[in-house]
């Protein structure tokens, strides 16, 4: 019989967080159980502890690339220098870096404010140095923010992922996509989106498809944005990245959600600008590929394997002032008929490469977003204001961009590389470690049976290097 654990109920009633803080500070122990006959104690008087010592990792990623520097320069601080304790890039550096770390929400700073790595992150001492800010204050200067410094932050994130490259490129692929981000309270433009089933908002993430570079993330309202809407982010976006790159081919591709005619017909009048859209399939495009349909479904028949066809003809919808051409992806398996649609402007390339190899690698960007909405919680859109809301939304693609540079420039060719930002977390960044700060020197000390320690060392050698060039 297997033996059931029950526990006192005065042992796991939830006490308030300033309570346990109380006791922690009292030198009170909890009694674990024996071991050899040796009692053992645990309690919270380790002393300048943290558990976060390889954050420091993107400390110094953010001394090369300057996102977060970036964001604080665009922001004018109203309130009066005699009575400012912490500085705008002390509340960005201290808010990112606990993104970063896991502690998504604003109500984390105050548990971590005198954690000393969080500290050195910011730029204080650990010891010496005035605790970081507190809830309030972080809340505060998040509802500070209006719409003219939200267009100055996203110019920022479009400035750095120029910046990224050492040349022009020849081809990026900028991705667009959105995602459902529900809301629970009284948020500001939150709607009934129908296809969720929800109220919710609508992140719109844009990312470089071959690289996953982040390029900006734009909030919007809970319903699916119109076509004039969609073409003014679209313009604006590549016609800065175009006074940049003059003879960059820019390919613009989305799911069928962003197969807009106002879109598209802006991008034809373009130079050196392609789009590759999902269609959504209807009477007229399934009569148009009844003859290969028919074709894959016999080759079936007979030889009882799944059968994958491809065929590009010209279209014209409705909606669109010209015909178009379009690619088919015809695939009959064991479950049936299944049709799939594109749309392009790229005359040359064959269907199956128009499809298999350019449109099926926007799928790539659905772990983007998943690295920035479900390791990175950017859905925390809490904040009764929408400004708020899409600063926050700001501040977690800050984190994104310090990790996808660690990633692919510091931990490249290593097995990290590839690695989520979950892992990265795990293995990298919750690092216990004491930190001392001596007369002349801060000394972080690590564990010495730390598994990564070489991937650590070589990470901070390299950043070593990159200072002294």
């Amino acid at each position: 019989m297997n033996s059931v654990l029950t526990t006192p109920e005065t042992l796991v009633r939830p006490e308030p967080a300033s309570s346990v803080l109380q006791k922690s500070t009292l030198n009170d122990s909890v009694r674990l159980s024996e071991i050899q006959n040796t009692p053992v104690l645990l309690d919270f008087e380790g002393g300048s502890l943290t558990s976060d010592a390889g954050i420091l990792l993107l400390r110094e990623v953010e001394q090369q690339i300057g996102i977060i520097k970036g964001l604080a320069e665009v922001i004018d601080d109203p309130r009066d220098a005699r009575y400012v304790k912490h500085t705008l890039m002390e509340l960005l550096m201290q808010r990112i870096g606990q993104i970063s770390s896991g502690y998504e929400d604003a109500n984390d700073c105050n548990t971590l404010r005198e954690d000393p790595i969080f500290k050195m992150f910011a730029g204080r001492l650990p010891d010496s140095d005035p605790a970081l800010a507190s809830q309030p204050t972080m809340s505060r200067f998040e509802n500070s923010i209006s719409r003219t410094y939200l267009f100055r932050l996203a110019r920022v994130f479009a400035d750095k992922f120029i910046a990224s490259y050492n040349a022009p490129p020849k081809v990026i692929v900028v991705d667009f996509d959105d995602t459902e981000d529900k809301v629970y309270g009284g948020q500001q433009l939150a709607m009934f989106n129908n296809y969720f089933k929800d109220y919710c908002l609508m992140p719109l993430h844009v990312y470089e498809g071959l690289s996953g570079k982040l390029i900006t993330t734009i909030l919007k309202p809970g319903k699916r944005a119109k076509g004039k809407q969609m073409l003014a982010i679209v313009k604006r976006l590549i016609k800065y990245l175009r006074a940049q790159w003059p003879e960059t081919l820019i390919v613009f591709r989305g799911d069928g959600h962003f197969s807009y005619p106002e879109v598209m017909e802006w991008i034809d009048r373009q130079d050196n600008v392609m789009y590759v859209i999902g269609l959504a399939g209807n009477a007229k495009l399934h009569e148009q590929t009844k003859t290969h349909s028919d074709r894959a479904t016999k080759l079936y028949e007979q030889t009882k394997n799944e059968v994958c066809l491809y065929h590009s003809f010209d279209y014209k919808a409705a909606s669109w002032k010209e015909h178009k051409r379009v690619v088919a992806k015809i695939e009959v398996a064991a479950k049936g008929l299944n049709l799939r649609y594109i749309v392009t402007n790229m005359k040359q390339a064959k269907a199956q490469v128009l499809y298999q190899q350019i449109y099926c690698a926007r799928g790539q960007m659905e772990l983007y977003i998943k690295e920035h909405k479900l390791y990175l919680q950017s859905d925390r859109t809490s904040c009764s204001r929408f400004s708020a809301n899409q600063f926050r939304l700001f501040l977690h693609s800050a984190a994104y961009v310090l990790i996808h540079a660690l990633k692919t420039n510091i931990l490249k060719h290593t097995p990290w590389a590839k690695a989520t930002i979950a892992t990265i977390r795990l293995r990298l960044f919750k690092i216990g470690a004491r930190v001392r700060q001596l007369k002349t020197r801060i000394k972080v000390e690590l564990p010495s049976s730390f598994p990564l320690k070489t991937t650590l060392t070589r990470s901070f050698k390299i950043f070593e290097l990159l200072v002294k060039t």
